[in-house]
């Protein structure tokens, strides 16, 4: 039997194994982490995304950025999920967890050069991690949320939106950036709903953001109510209902069309004219039934009848149709509302409030407001400025705040930002690490390496010197100021981060470790890559000339990344 060759896998299958395959995971992760390097804090810079379809999106938001990048090795998408879980679990940080899992296989690298085996480099870092977190918990700062209309309560909550959206570019001044940061706490303070531990619970899905283009960010509005990119329906509607009584209907005002197919023979012109009375009357029907309950206003989601918008008009009532099912619940939520599933069953307690009901002019487009609501569950956000892109990463830079919010209303624990927490949880972590001994206390140490690299790379952004900012931050430390750190924004180490309120939550910062680590723990389990040809798409397998063409075998080649 010598010499026989034994085929495991089938041929144009490529393999790496061992610490080439570690390598190459390893090389893959740090590049996309380096790539999201330069976009970390304030002063990070944006990237151009360019994709297929030559759509163009200009954004420093990490979560943004590795959703555009069509990434392909598969080491680097272990970088993204945990950029995504970031993204779904607290909406903030995901550029810092990319970063953070990157440098944490970079200090890794180094310690498989002097011989140490992955599995001891995994104990370590989940020790350092697991420390980290007792750390976080013990030096975090509890604030309280339960009176959200309290100025004092209202002003932490400022100091947190602001930290948030100083990183993204959508307000030209500081009268913008304050519109912005009352019109996201007011919001929230709508939506919150109280927990017994005294913070809140809040239903992000119940904020809609609505993006128009013209005017300036400061022409940004909340609405205590609902907006609809809907007009009304018909020109004889009134086009706006002070006091109004909303009927919310999943029904359509139409003839329904039976479920089974029909034919219907017709022997005179008279029985046309029987057919389209009785529908008539049907319809007519429908609307008398709504004007005796009391609506003077009708929101259906699906579609209604030109003769029911006949009557309708004629009963002085403004109506809305094809309005998303979405919008229909938040208005049930923010009106007092229920879906009216059935005209004919329809009573007076299932209408809605709200003060103002109008059709406006926002831009070149007609909306329907709808304001004043007694209790608001849900509010609207209404977006303005220059061109689409301005309005998507206004867009972007909310929903980040709106989950800032979020987090420290569901645990209201602060921690101070500027790289200040990641030095001090560094500092820690090298005393822990002279108790645990051994080969492990290189990986802990790793890890605070790690850690000490996020204010570095602040302060690279606002264009300091790294090293010696470093150092500084390390001796004010060891000094016991335990919340020195970066201002970025004015390019020089401060002792107290929280006097210019640059702080963070610390269900984000905690969420960043958990991402970081896991990802970076993933890439370093792996140690065989075996990828399989892949599968020869018909009629692209091969170009006319008989070569490989598009959708070809990747042949004996590692996969690329991108």
């Amino acid at each position: 039997m010598a010499g026989v060759p034994v085929l495991l896998f089938k041929e144009g299958t490529s393999r790496s194994t061992g610490r080439d395959a570690l390598r190459n995971n390893i090389l893959a992760a740090r590049t996309l982490a380096e790539m999201l390097r330069s976009s970390l804090g304030p002063k990070g810079l944006d990237k151009m995304l360019i994709d297929s379809f030559n759509d163009v999106t200009i954004t420093n938001d990490g979560a943004t950025i590795v959703k555009e990048m069509e990434i392909q090795h598969p080491a680097a998408k272990l970088l993204v999920e945990a950029a995504k879980a970031q993204d779904s679990e607290v909406g903030d940080g995901t550029t810092s967890a990319v970063v953070l899992a990157g440098l944490l296989l970079e200090k890794a690298e180094a310690l498989l050069d002097q011989n140490i085996h992955p599995t001891i480099i995994i104990e370590g870092y989940k020790k350092a991690f697991n420390k980290a977190l007792e750390i976080l918990t013990q030096i975090s700062t509890k604030i309280d949320v339960r009176n959200l209309q309290d100025p004092s309560v209202r002003s932490s909550l400022k100091k947190i939106v602001y930290t948030t959206m100083a990183s993204k570019f959508i307000a030209e001044s500081e009268s913008e950036m304050n519109k912005m940061i009352d019109i996201i706490i007011d919001a929230v303070s709508k939506v919150a709903e109280p927990l017994p531990n005294g913070g809140y619970s809040v239903s992000l899905d119940l904020v809609k953001i609505d993006k128009k283009k013209g005017g300036t960010i400061e022409d940004s509005v909340l609405v205590h109510g609902l907006v609809l990119d809907k007009e009304v329906v018909h020109p004889g509607m009134p086009k706006r209902v002070e006091r109004a009584k909303i009927a919310v209907l999943d029904a359509a005002l139409e003839v329904e069309k039976p479920e089974i197919s029909a034919k219907i023979s017709i022997t005179s012109p008279d029985q046309i004219k029987s057919f389209l009375d009785e529908e008539t009357k049907y319809l007519k029907e429908m609307v008398d039934k709504l004007a005796s309950i009391g609506a003077n206003v009708v929101v259906c989601q699906k579609g209604i009848d030109d003769i029911a918008q006949h009557f309708l008009a004629k009963k002085g009532i403004l109506a809305v149709r094809r309005v998303k099912r979405s919008d229909i619940e938040k208005l049930e939520k923010a009106l007092g509302a229920r879906i009216i599933s059935s005209v004919k069953d329809a009573t007076p307690e299932d209408l809605g409030y709200a003060e103002l009901v109008e059709e406006r002019r926002i831009g070149n487009d007609k909306m329907v407001f709808i304001e004043g609501a007694k209790n608001p569950r849900a509010v609207n956000i209404l977006l303005r400025g220059s061109n689409d892109m301005a309005l998507d990463e206004a867009e972007r830079s909310i929903n980040d705040a709106l989950h800032a919010l979020r987090n420290i209303l569901l645990e209201p624990m602060i921690v101070p930002g500027g790289g200040a927490i990641e030095v001090e949880l560094a500092m820690k972590l090298r005393e822990y690490a002279r108790s645990v001994g051994g080969k492990e206390q290189l990986a802990i140490e790793a890890y605070a390496d790690a850690l000490e690299e996020i204010p570095s790379i602040l302060a690279e952004t606002a264009g300091m010197e790294p090293i010696s900012t470093l150092m500084d931050l390390r001796a004010r430390h060891v000094k016991g100021l335990a919340n020195a750190g970066v201002d970025v924004i004015n390019g020089k180490i401060i002792d107290d981060t929280f006097s210019i309120n640059v702080l963070e939550p610390v269900r984000v910062k905690r969420q960043v470790l958990k991402s970081s680590t896991e990802a970076a723990t993933s890439v370093l389990k792996i140690d065989d890559l075996i990828a399989a040809s892949q599968l020869k798409s018909e009629g692209k397998g091969k170009t006319p000339g008989g070569e490989e063409g598009e959708g070809a075998g990747m042949g004996g080649g590692a996969p690329s990344f991108g």
